[in-house]
């Protein structure tokens, strides 16, 4: 890994989801121009009277409705990972999700295409519907499936890159060198290099998705875990829960900005600021 790949993941954590998004209307984007231009090819080489824009339409509208439909996608496989334990458990619900998947990809770019063809002064037909659903099925459920495996391909490449933090665990042979209920330290692996990161460095926790990140000196650390798991192994001296999706090392607060609504907003010592609900604002007071 070179000296700069530690400074460009850092500048792209901190703009993570604004990158995602922008990736994947960019990769959207490229499919459905070169699809449109695939199409318009063909057309011409078959001899088929075809207007240009009636293929970019066919391709764009499907586009957008797939665009439409990833963080919906996302969001089920949060409740449904496919994990080494449990696929054979959610593979039916993913499976099920796939039908309404293509069901509302169908509509909505039937629908899309309706409206352009009506702004042209023009009709536009889908076909029987059986069989297109069918078609449409077949093509989806495998959108479906390239999509998940995008996802999961970027996430095991992040984290090899990002560095991923376990609990130390109790040797097989002899006492553990120190408390694994209450760990001082993490085992962070990165790449093809392990290291430990002291607990009292951490500045502050917060819940992602299937992980707890550990934010260290402006590094983030996923960790596999619940917020409730990791709170009942942290210091509860040292560390309060502030939120449902947040902790904070108290030695790294600096101060707590009360809200008109009851919350609160803290501000750590490194300028981040991170928000205390009403709930938790109370024992932060008598911490």
């Amino acid at each position: 890994m070179s000296p700069t790949t530690p400074v460009l993941l850092d500048r792209y954590l901190r703009h993570r989801r604004a990158w995602e998004v922008t990736l994947w209307i960019l990769l959207g984007l490229l499919d459905a121009t070169a699809n449109s231009i695939v199409v318009i090819m063909d057309h011409r080489r078959g001899s088929m009277t075809f207007d240009w824009w009636e293929p970019v339409t066919w391709e764009f509208s499907s586009t957008i409705v797939l665009l439409a439909l990833v963080p919906a996608l996302l969001a089920f496989d949060r409740r449904f990972p496919f994990q080494p334990g449990t696929w054979r458990r959610v593979l039916p619900w993913h499976l099920l999700a796939t039908v309404v998947f293509s069901v509302i990809h169908v509509l909505g770019m039937v629908a899309l295409r309706h409206v352009v063809y009506d702004m042209a002064d023009s009709s536009y037909r889908f076909g029987p519907w059986p069989r297109e659903l069918v078609y449409e099925y077949l093509k989806d459920v495998r959108t479906y499936g390239f999509v998940l495996g995008v996802v999961y391909l970027y996430r095991l490449l992040l984290l090899r890159l990002q560095g991923e933090a376990r609990l130390l665990v109790a040797p097989d042979v002899g006492p553990p060198v120190e408390a694994v209920e209450r760990p001082a330290r993490f085992l962070v692996r990165k790449l093809r290099a392990e290291f430990l990161v002291p607990a009292s460095e951490i500045e502050w926790l917060e819940a992602a998705e299937n992980y707890v990140n550990l934010h260290v000196r402006g590094h983030v650390y996923p960790l596999r875990s619940t917020m409730t798991a990791i709170e009942e192994r942290l210091d509860p001296l040292r560390f309060v829960r502030v939120h449902r999706s947040y902790i904070v090392n108290l030695d790294f607060l600096e101060r707590i900005e009360p809200l008109e609504s009851g919350d609160a907003r803290l501000l750590l010592k490194n300028g981040t600021r991170v928000p205390c609900s009403r709930r938790h604002r109370q024992a932060l007071r008598e911490s």
